[in-house]
């Protein structure tokens, strides 16, 4: 993860949102998911190719909220398989064990 350098030798920490509980968290706290050519995948490295949307790691209640918002349908602007949605969450559970 690169971090900008901003006024008086300090690094700027990148910010980004949880799609599940909406709190603004340091980048590194979260997992990325990627949508590229209508594929979902799980983003450990954050820079696959594609939009990307993310959730706060270790946290079953935002994965949770998420699935119940549909909140990845709605910010990809598509409509996934249940069964990839469902591989897409049970992904993300196997990284918190």
């Amino acid at each position: 993860m690169s971090l900008k350098k901003s006024n008086k030798n300090q690094f700027k920490v990148p910010m980004r949102r949880c799609i599940g509980c909406m709190e603004s968290k340091p980048k590194a706290e979260l997992i990325r998911i990627a949508c590229y050519e209508g594929e979902l995948t799980v983003d450990r490295t954050g820079r696959a190719k594609g939009r990307g949307v993310y959730l706060c790691k270790g946290s079953p209640e935002c994965a949770a909220q998420a699935r119940k918002k549909k909140a990845l349908q709605r910010n990809f602007k598509q409509n996934f398989p249940d069964a990839e949605i469902d591989r897409i969450f049970e992904e993300i559970s196997d990284d918190r064990q």
